[in-house]
């Protein structure tokens, strides 16, 4: 299912806390199935997703991939379309995980994007069907002073 940005600010509505319920978790971290996702208007377009796992202090910083790079069409398999219950692109609601790297250079995963039936709030991490045509670690723009 080809997923487009969707015309709804997302991070706008967030406005309280809203968690994500992964069942199978994300990749090397399967054990955790809940995760509290948080704006703050100071950090948009970036947002928090933290572990909700005993103790764990786990959090990773996301942001929607249409964000840097308007061209993205991830193609989602139409079995985790299924099962996260996403009929239509309307439905889906995409997330890319931010990976700091040295130097103060931050890139985003467009192949593996979390995918988020944007009415349940079920996610699942996802390698989409054309993940071919994007890279692992596509590099956010640096920020002018």
């Amino acid at each position: 299912m080809k997923v487009a940005e969707s015309t709804i600010i997302e991070t706008q509505a967030i406005n309280k806390e809203r968690t994500l319920i992964m069942p199978q978790g994300l990749l090397g971290f399967e054990e955790i199935k809940q995760y509290a996702l948080t704006a703050n208007p100071e950090e948009e377009p970036f947002l928090w997703m933290r572990a909700r796992a005993g103790d764990l202090d786990l959090a990773f910083v996301v942001l929607s991939p249409y964000e840097v790079l308007g061209a993205y069409h991830p193609d989602i398999p139409n079995d985790d379309a299924r099962a996260l219950d996403i009929a239509t692109p309307e439905d889906a609601w995409v997330l890319s995980i931010v990976t700091m790297r040295g130097g103060g250079r931050a890139t985003v995963n467009l192949k593996g994007p979390i995918v988020v039936n944007r009415h349940t709030l079920i996610a699942k991490q996802v390698v989409i069907v054309n993940a071919a045509e994007y890279p692992l670690d596509y590099p956010l723009p640096v920020a002018s002073e």
